[in-house]
Formats: C-alpha cells, structure tokens, sequence
C-alpha cells in the first residue's frame, strides 16, 4: 500500500502542475494572459451577477396580450370556415373572449356550430398530456347565432406555452449581445427571470427583450394612399397602421392578410445601402418564403407593399420588379446600432407575446467586489482554523493532508476554469464547505491508523490498513453528498446550482486529494524516515 511506483509518483505530480497551469490564469493579471501562447488560451472563472455586477429583469408573459391575439386569431378562423363551408353570415364579431357568428339562415345553425367545433383543441401540459378539457366552447345565442368562448384553461395553457417557447427566443436574443454565461430560468406561472452578469447598457436589454419583433410582410390596400388619412369606412380585411417618418406618424392602411411573415427568414444581417451609406438591414428568405414573395411581387408589380414590425410600419416601398431571389433589405431612420438590434430580434424569431418588465436590478460592480473580498476572507479564515486544527491533531500526517488541502482548491477551480463554470456568491460558500468536508476523509483515514496502531499492529501495517478500510467509507459518504448535489443542480435554479456545481467538483477533487495524494505524501515520507513510531 505504501509503495509507489516512479511513474505513479511523476502521474500525480504531473496532475498537480497540470492543476496549477489552468488555475493560475484566475489570479494573472489581463497583460500577462495576453502574452500566454496561441496554443494554450486561458480560460478563467466566469463571476456570477453578484459578483461582477449586471443587470437582471423580470419579465412576465402579457396575458391580456395573447388573449387578444388569441380571439382575433378565432375570428379570422371562424370567417374562413364559414366562407369554405358556404355558410351565408351577416356578421363576426369578437366580444372579449367570445366570437359571434351571426347567420342569415337560422336553419345552418348546427353546421355552423359543427364547424366551429373543429377549431377546439385539447388543452396539454407537459406532466399529464392531454386533460381532455378544450381550450374553447361552442354555443349559440338565440336561434341564429353561433358562438366560440375561449377558456379559462385554454388561455392559462397558452400562457403557459409561451413561456416556454419565449424562454427559447430570450435565450437566443441574450447570446447575440455576446455576454458570457447569462441566466435564463422560469420563475412562477408567467414569469421569466434574466440575469446578465457584465452587462454595462441594462436598457438596450430591455430594448432587445421588451419587443415581440413579429415581422410581416403586407400589401398595401389601394383604395387609401400611403400618407393620406382613410376618408372613408375601413373594410374588415384591411387596418391602419402608422409609419413613423420625420417625427410624425403617417398613416398606412394595409391589408390583414400576410404575404410573407418573419418565420420564413433564414438570415438577417445589418449592413449598408450601396448608394447613400445609409445602415439598413438585408435579409433572405428560406424557399417557401422566397416562393411566396416572388409570387406576390410578380402579380402585383407597380403597388405598394408595406414592411409591419410589431403593428408599426417601417417601410412602404413601391414593388418596382418581381423579387425572386428571396433577398432583401429593410430601410428606414436606422442607426449602425438599432439596425444591429433589429437583425439580432430577427435571427432570434418573434416571441409569441409581449414580454412586460415588472423588475429591475442593477448590481453594481462595486456591490460585487464587497462580495467577493467578503468571500475571500470567509475563504481563508476557514482554511486557516482547518489548517491549524489538522497541524495540531495530526502532526506531520497533519502537514500532509493541509498540502493536500491546497491542491483539492486548486483543482476546484482549475475544473471551473476548464468547464467555463459560473462562480457566485453561494458558490464560495461550497468552496468554504468543501474545505471542511476535504480533511474529513483525512481524519476518517487517520484515526482508523490510530485505531489499528493501538491494537498493536506495526506502524506500516496500520497505515496500510487505515487506507484501506477507510476508502469504502470515504467513497460511501461522498457519495451520498455527491447524490444530494446532483438533486440540487438538477433541480435548483441560479445560485443553488451555483453552489451545487461547486459542491460537485470538490467532492470529485476530495477523493483524489485526500486518499491519493495523502498515501503517496506518507509513503515518500516513511522511505526517507523509516519512523518506528506514530507521529501522532
């Protein structure tokens, strides 16, 4: 047990340097990582919001947002069955959550009622499946008036499906900002919490998160002038929408139907315009949205079609030749930074509801040093009552489970710095837990070699039996920490994976620390002393 073979020895010894070399990076100071060669890039600790300071919002799903959406969505739907199923109407109109069909025959009642019916889905979630409840009900209001009511259950179902999908989207629009190790996780119901550890702008990240950036593409209606206001009645398939132009809203009515829609963009890109240097955006097409709007340019050459961004025209242009390629470019009053934030809302897909902010942090970086220093002192005041304690218990055998002790924080943070982990504020309170629970394998090994020299075995043969019965319970009591870590990383969230994260690489770096390289401390040791008796 106490022989270690040259190679053995030059293995460990070649792990600790290795340790070192990617820990060491943390403490350097930016010039000197720098100079480090191509070949070897440093890699360091990514500090969590509380330590470097950042930003952090909580946004909420609008509910009454993508309820409307939701009805209006319904009322198109029912106009179109009605119309597909030859069924005479004189009127569909949207009250709240309810849409009214009004027949002219009160004798297709039924059909009617049959039709809209197939509009209803089964609510889902993502524990039990389908409940078999729909998210809408069918009914009727006298003797010719068919109606559809969206759900409680069904909207709540919808919120919930939004929030998910917008965790996806919000995710996307985070990474193109280039920050590094953002949080994203849901919180409640309806509530998504960011976190951006060293973002300096926190307004541009409400900019980027509070638009839906539900791009379309849609024909102006030729009975009303761009920029002129409507004269007359505005007809059911078209809207008014405003271009916003020289500090004034223009009016644009467009048509309700959808050319083109921002799902079938496959790139968007900021650039410039070849003629007047102007910031524009391009973009391009998948195929079935380049076979749409080549279609559409081609047939309608000659009339204005307009550009609609979240309900607000951004351009209008006139379709002077048919568009086939699928490539494009968005003009208008852009910056080089607004048009950068639109192609990055763009690449990243619309949410599928407006997103409120109804908190907002700034941690500041100075908040974030005071945490640190805090920490830092946590740190060592715990290594140096562990270190004292061992020195005092053990002796020798002491010494070497406190060198033992500063190579298990090294690999701590050397397996951070290599896996890009998130340091936080709960995480250095696992690296001051993991110091304690580091020496406990040690004193578990040291007081078994006790046991076994007071039973009157010999010096070597109580160190060989003190390893060795006290690795199955070192290995025991790892891990079921180990067990309780993972539990809390898989289901915690921010700074309880944090620390979770943190637990777990010590207790990985405890095993190999505490039993490895004890045993070949001591076993170099007795080769040069030959002691006869226990030095402790």
């Amino acid at each position: 047990m106490l022989h270690f073979s040259p190679w053995k020895t030059a293995a460990v010894l070649a792990l600790c340097a290795l340790g070192v070399l990617f820990a060491l990076p943390n403490v350097l100071p930016k010039s000197v990582l720098d100079s480090y060669p191509s070949w070897f890039p440093p890699r360091t600790i990514v500090l969590g919001l509380d330590l470097q300071g950042g930003s952090q919002l909580l946004l909420e799903v609008d509910g009454e947002a993508l309820a409307r959406a939701r009805g209006v969505a319904l009322q198109e739907d029912a106009r179109r069955l009605m119309r597909e199923a030859r069924i005479g109407t004189s009127e569909i109109r949207l009250d709240g959550k309810t849409v009214s069909v009004t027949l002219r025959d009160p004798n297709d009642l039924a059909k009617a009622q049959e039709r809209l019916r197939t509009l209803a889905q089964p609510i889902t979630n993502t524990v039990f499946g389908a409940t078999g409840e729909l998210d809408l009900q069918v009914g009727q209001r006298g003797s010719n008036v068919a109606t559809a009511t969206l759900t409680d259950q069904g909207l709540q179902a919808r919120v919930r499906q939004a929030v998910d999908q917008s965790l996806e989207v919000v995710r996307r629009r985070v990474d193109q900002l280039g920050t590094v190790e953002p949080s994203i996780q849901r919180q409640g119901a309806d509530r998504i919490l960011v976190q951006v550890p060293g973002l300096e702008n926190p307004q541009r990240l409400k900019d980027i998160l509070g638009q839906t950036a539900k791009l379309e593409f849609r024909l102006v209606d030729p009975n009303f002038p761009v920029g002129q206001p409507p004269s007359g009645a505005i007809p059911s398939g078209s809207e008014l929408l405003y271009e916003e132009g020289g500090g004034q809203n223009i009016p644009v009515v467009v048509e309700r139907r959808v050319i083109v829609s921002g799902e079938d963009l496959q790139d968007a890109q900021p650039s410039f315009e070849q003629n007047t240097r102007e910031p524009v955006v391009s973009f391009r097409f998948n195929n079935r949205g380049a076979q749409a709007f080549a279609q559409v340019t081609r047939e309608n050459v000659g009339r204005p079609f307009a550009i609609v961004l979240d309900n607000k025209v951004i351009s209008a242009p006139v379709i002077r030749e048919p568009i086939t390629g699928g490539q494009g470019q968005i003009s208008g009053s852009f910056t080089v930074e607004s048009a950068n934030d639109l192609s990055v809302l763009l690449r990243a897909g619309a949410l599928p509801a407006p997103l409120n902010v109804i908190e907002e942090r700034t941690v500041g970086p100075g908040l974030g040093q005071d945490s640190i220093d805090a920490g830092t002192r946590a740190t060592w005041y715990a290594a140096a009552f562990v270190v004292v304690f061992m020195f005092a218990t053990y002796g020798v055998f002491g010494f070497f489970a406190n060198i033992a002790l500063v190579i298990h924080v090294i690999f701590i943070f050397a397996l951070m710095s290599l896996l890009g982990a998130t340091l936080t504020l709960p995480g250095i309170a696992g690296i001051v837990l993991t110091i304690g629970t580091a020496v406990d394998s040690n004193v578990l090994i040291y007081e078994r070699i006790r046991e076994e020299f007071r039973a009157g075995r010999s010096m070597v043969s109580a160190v060989e039996a003190g390893f060795k019965h006290a690795f199955a319970v070192i290995i025991d009591s790892n891990s079921t920490m180990a067990i309780a870590a993972l539990i809390l990383f898989l289901l915690g969230s921010g700074p309880v994976r944090g620390f979770a994260v943190v637990f777990l690489l010590g207790i990985l770096t405890t095993v190999i620390t505490a039993v490895t390289m004890t045993r070949m401390m001591i076993a170099l040791w007795y080769r040069r002393t030959r002691p006869t008796t226990m030095p402790f």
